[in-house]
């Protein structure tokens, strides 16, 4: 079967999405894919979830990019994308019946299964996933998309925007189908730095302040090296690699998810006048601290978290990935929660001085020259014996305040799932949806215990809570 959809043939690969091929192996694909959780409709018949799949698999004519297209390398040319002439979508789309006797156990089970394999290039390179049993009143849906395609981000809004805002719509809208017409048009980044530093920066004349900012940032970072400066960009390849966080990534992958209701943390920020991202860094701290004390392996140097950063102008819908990675040093280590947030306060807002002081395109390059060197020791298999660029990555996804409904289901739940950097067993991204904040953990298996630590971000927000207002009721903790 194949797809009836425009036939647009898409530009050369970014370097970032050049490098997600070129770097991916068994042990270490690239991908990022999201978990959605159900709640059927009052009054669903039993087929309804047979249903849902039928119109997913059925609804192909308006099949567009990049869910149209595979990746085609020449021995002369760059690597390009090209529509798919044998598309079929029997190929991404699959139906699984979940036994067991805990739905969200053996949900978790099946994902982190379909979570360590990696995509076929020879066809496009995405899967969808829909899940039923268990519950008679729940069902899931896992999509995973090569991190080539898009970045976290935006493949978050493709799915929100395959969702209703209404109970009352009944039909299915595809993810594939939601993306503008224009952005057929638009084209990922040539495969040339230089070009890479013009797009983001718009004119030529961008370039000397496109290098000028790579080097104020290596100026810094030179800095803080020689320990004259304090709080300024985190120092690559400083992290300690003597904790179950770091290492040479191996095959399987492990899930577990966290969730805070919204309320609790509105109520924090505006107690100790924060962000939401100070409170979540500080939560995970506390609970990256814990779990390295259960594993007899807690270091005394604060934790070096990855931390992306979104590079797009405003409006811009173009395909790719246009992100940059900073590092960012946590809280010393410490009993106080406070203490833990005010510091790790602090040093976001002077990481964000800084980054708001240099171009996007200096970031991009930043954050290839960095990322190369990681890649070259994975790819050389010495990630237990090199210094990790950082303990572990941190990443932020803004999601829809509002409900969204899927035929008239509810989304309960949303988590984003990511990948695995190099050198790092873990990878944490929040997620906010409909009151809650959620948490993603995606971990090697070589990393354990993994549903401990999620645990520990829950008790880490109880702890914030109880140093913020220690008069707190129980009923508050609820």
């Amino acid at each position: 079967m194949q797809t009836q959809g425009v036939d647009i043939v898409m530009a050369k690969l970014s370097i970032m999405d050049l490098a997600f091929f070129l770097t991916e192996t068994d042990a270490s694909p690239k991908h990022v894919g999201g978990l959605l959780m159900f709640r059927k409709p009052t009054k669903a018949d039993a087929g309804y979830v047979e249903q849902v799949v039928a119109e997913y698999a059925g609804n192909i004519n308006e099949m567009r990019a990049p869910f149209n297209q595979i990746i085609k390398f020449s021995r002369f040319s760059a690597p390009q994308w090209q529509v798919d002439s044998q598309f079929n979508i029997e190929n991404h789309v699959f139906f699984h019946t979940l036994a067991g006797h805990d739905f969200r156990e053996s949900l978790y089970a099946e994902v982190s299964e379909l979570h360590s394999t990696r995509l076929d290039k020879s066809r496009p390179m995405w899967e969808m996933h829909v899940f039923q049993g268990i519950d008679d009143q729940r069902f899931a849906i896992y999509t995973k998309l090569h991190h080539a395609y898009a970045d976290g981000v935006t493949m978050s809004s493709w799915l929100v925007n395959s969702l209703s805002k209404s109970a009352r719509t009944k039909s299915v809208t595809p993810i594939w189908s939601v993306l503008p017409q224009k952005r057929l048009q638009n084209t990922a980044d040539s495969i040339s730095i230089m070009k890479v530093l013009t797009q983001l920066g718009g004119r030529y004349g961008d370039y000397f302040r496109a290098f000028a900012g790579l080097s104020k940032l290596s100026t810094q970072l030179a800095l803080e090296s020689l320990h004259l400066t304090k709080n300024a960009v985190a120092v690559p390849f400083k992290a300690n690699p003597n904790t179950p966080l770091t290492g040479q990534v191996s095959a399987g992958r492990q899930i577990a998810t966290a969730a805070v209701d919204m309320d609790r943390v509105t109520r924090l920020r505006k107690q100790t006048r924060s962000t939401l991202n100070h409170i979540a860094l500080t939560c995970i701290d506390g609970a990256l601290h814990r779990y390295l004390q259960d594993c007899e392996c807690d270091i005394d140097e604060p934790i070096t978290i990855q931390m992306p950063v979104n590079l797009r102008r405003r409006g811009d819908d173009s395909l790719g990935n246009k992100i940059g990675i900073v590092l960012v040093e946590l809280a010393s280590k410490t009993t106080d929660p406070y203490e833990r947030l005010r510091e790790i306060g602090f040093t976001l807002r002077n990481v964000r001085y800084q980054i708001d002081g240099v171009p996007p395109a200096s970031v991009m390059a930043y954050t290839v020259l960095l990322g190369s060197l990681s890649l070259v020791g994975e790819a050389l298999k010495l990630g237990d014996v090199l210094p990790p660029l950082g303990n572990t990555l941190v990443s932020n996804v803004p999601g829809p305040a509002k409900p969204l409904y899927l035929k008239g289901a509810k989304l309960e739940e949303m988590y984003p799932l990511s990948a695995l950097t190099p050198s790092n067993h873990l990878n944490i991204t929040l997620y906010s949806y409909d009151g809650r904040l959620q948490f993603g953990l995606v971990a090697s298996q070589a990393m354990p215990n993994l549903d401990i630590l999620s645990d520990y971000i829950h008790d880490a927000f109880d702890d914030l809570e109880d140093a913020v207002s220690p008069n707190r009721s129980k009923v508050e903790q609820k």
